[in-house]
């Protein structure tokens, strides 16, 4: 052990210009990121509303969270499903879409690229989904549907507690068509060309063969990237709940974790139970994302 941190210390003693341009860097880090967390932990084993000083209940505030709070169990239950339906859609939807744009010209290339990423622009561009799901015979979608003699009566979209949790499925996948679209598109972009060369003439005959053995391969970084960041937004999802189908949702059938959180956190100043819901999420979102790693394993 002692002679581990010594080689560490050599070595960091060795790149000291590295490591003190990346100082800023991790002074910001350590500041807004790592000490929020660590308090995080540190409140969720408390009774804290803001206004006392924290009371330390150890573990009162989990015994709670999956033995009393019924809320909570659907609402993991609604993010686990959300988070396992359009995680991987989106993922394998942004794969595709920017695989396809790449084989375009760049004008064109260009042009689709920027109205793919439009939807990532402006986080309230979903409010045209409530016109298109509105529950009355004036919504888009109910107008169409009864013009066909498909329904005969308009269908509550976002409040029937049976489909409401689904539709919200099909915003967040349009929603979440974006960050991750614009990696896999800066991956395939980055792909040593002579490698298809040299492909070419060791057997490699089409497009699918180039695609599986050359260019998967060449971009797992951001092949990493843009899952992790498709899990983390699929867990994240709360605010599109609560502006298209309200708060709390009929029967909470689109209650997510982090709704349950702000609910116990920003409404009724439970802060301690709050982070202990925080933590919770952030341990699941960790496992998750080291699954991932494990699965796409850069080389």
């Amino acid at each position: 052990m002692k002679e581990k941190i010594r080689n560490l210390w050599k070595e960091v003693k060795k790149n000291k210009e590295s490591y003190f341009l990346l100082l800023p860097y991790f002074i910001l880090f350590f500041t807004f990121v790592v000490i929020p967390v660590i308090v995080g932990i540190i409140l969720s084993f408390t009774n804290y509303n803001i206004i006392q000083a924290p009371r330390f209940v150890g573990w009162n505030n989990y015994k709670r969270l999956f033995l009393e709070d019924d809320v909570f169990l659907i609402a993991l239950q609604n993010t686990f499903k959300f988070a396992l339906i359009t995680g991987p859609l989106s993922y394998f939807a942004c794969l595709f879409f920017a695989w396809l744009i790449n084989e375009l010209p760049p004008k064109i290339r260009s042009v689709l690229t920027l109205l793919y990423y439009a939807p990532a622009l402006s986080s309230a561009i979903f409010f045209i989904w409530t016109y298109i799901f509105s529950g009355d015979v004036y919504g888009l979608l109910n107008g169409f549907l009864m013009n066909l003699g498909i329904i005969k009566e308009p269908i509550y979209w976002l409040q029937d507690s049976r489909i409401n949790l689904y539709v919200l499925m099909v915003v967040q996948l349009w929603m979440s068509l974006g960050t991750s679209f614009l990696a896999f598109i800066a991956g395939f972009q980055t792909i040593d060309r002579s490698l298809y060369e040299a492909a070419a003439v060791d057997g490699i005959r089409n497009r699918w063969q180039e695609l599986w053995y050359i260019t998967l391969p060449s971009m797992k970084p951001q092949l990493i990237f843009g899952a992790i960041m498709q899990v983390t937004s699929s867990f994240a999802v709360a605010d599109i709940s609560a502006q298209l189908i309200g708060f709390p949702s009929p029967l909470y059938s689109a209650h997510t974790i982090v709704l349950h959180m702000w609910d116990y956190g920003s409404i009724r100043y439970e802060m301690g139970y709050a982070s202990a819901i925080a933590v919770i999420l952030f341990l699941i979102t960790v496992g998750i994302n080291q699954g991932v790693r494990r699965i796409i394993r850069p080389d």
